[in-house]
């Protein structure tokens, strides 16, 4: 992976790095793109779950201008090897999930729940077997270890195994609270200090300066951007579109790849964009209800196109989006700033 290419990324998320979405943050200043968590035992017998995910991954062919990571997670090297191997040939790197606070990882042993001493061996194991089998690079994704400071201790030992580089999301784990308190960044400078692979700060980003305060705090390689994209995908382009606009886009891209985002999934999508500006206004539950009982991507953009812009006072043609090639200088621009050493 160019070291560039780890300037920008866009988070996992659960039923939401979908291709659809991960073009639109490309288009907008992402450098990188991961998919959502995959589960390789399902990958391995799962014959829809393996062709959902090879529909996302195939929508369009395998670009070096807009890479992508697929994230799995598990316990057993020999599963994630083979579930993996599946993948490969579709993905610029395969990253392993040690980051999961959800109840289930905890009930199923995966994610941020084998970062206890005790299971460093079994991690250990499955990054050497996932560098020395897979045809592209293995990277890691994970939260504090308690104590934190045994963090660069795991990494350090994840580097001797092959990793190609390293995220670190500085909070510990919490089933009942993803995020809870700051992040702690003073422990992404630590494994920047000490280690040799490239390291990649997730946690405490909201807005544009977040991001510039951010890799001025830990010096590190690289900005993973989760929520905070959802509500705005064109962060990374230090630019706030109109959510009507951007939903449209999003839409856009949607119907080029049909069968690939549900309808579900583009109403989600529609519902941060809307959220993000708009969820103070007094037809905003309406939107929402409204939202909830669409079908199909056409009503989406009726909802959008008629009501919603009658709500906000606007004629149904309007629309208050930048010239796309004013975003795109922009854009361009921007990615200078990240591109510094």
């Amino acid at each position: 992976m160019e070291p560039g290419k780890l300037s920008r990324i866009c988070a996992p998320m659960v039923n939401q790095s979908d291709q659809p979405f991960r073009e639109l943050v490309h288009r907008y200043g992402a450098t990188l793109a991961y998919t959502q968590m995959l589960k390789p035992e399902l990958l391995l017998d799962d014959q829809d779950y393996l062709e959902l995910c090879l529909r996302d991954l195939t929508a369009k062919p395998l670009s070096a201008d807009q890479p992508v990571v697929v994230q799995l997670c598990g316990n057993d090297p020999e599963t994630l090897v083979k579930g993996g191997r599946k993948l490969q040939q579709y993905c610029h790197a395969i990253d392993l999930n040690l980051g999961c606070p959800q109840q289930a990882a905890l009930d199923n042993h995966f994610g941020a729940y084998l970062l206890g001493q005790r299971d460093w061996p079994l991690v250990e194991e499955i990054v050497a077997a996932m560098s020395k089998s897979f045809v592209v690079p293995t990277s890691a994704k994970l939260r504090l270890c308690q104590p934190a400071f045994k963090t660069l201790e795991l990494a350090e030992r994840l580097e001797a195994c092959g990793v190609s580089w390293i995220t670190l999301h500085a909070r510990t784990v919490s089933a009942q609270r993803r995020r809870h308190g700051p992040a702690d960044l003073s422990q992404v400078k630590r494994l920047k200090d000490n280690l040799g692979v490239p390291i990649i700060s997730n946690g405490n980003v909201r807005t544009w300066d977040d991001l510039e305060a951010n890799l001025k705090t830990t010096g590190a390689d690289g900005l993973m951007v989760g929520e905070s994209l959802l509500g705005n995908p064109c962060l990374f382009a230090n630019y706030t579109p109109d959510p009507v606009a951007i939903s449209l886009e999003y839409l856009s891209i949607c119907r080029m790849y049909p069968d690939v985002a549900t309808v579900s999934t583009m109403a989600t999508h529609v519902r941060h964009f809307v959220d993000s500006q708009c969820h103070r206004r007094p037809w905003y539950t309406k939107f929402r209800t409204t939202l909830a009982n669409c079908r199909s991507l056409e009503e989406i953009e009726v909802l959008l196109q008629n009501k919603v812009q009658r709500w906000r006072g606007l004629r149904p043609e309007d629309d208050e989006e930048q010239p796309p090639e004013r975003v795109a200088e922009a854009v361009e621009e921007i990615g200078d700033i990240f591109a510094q050493p």
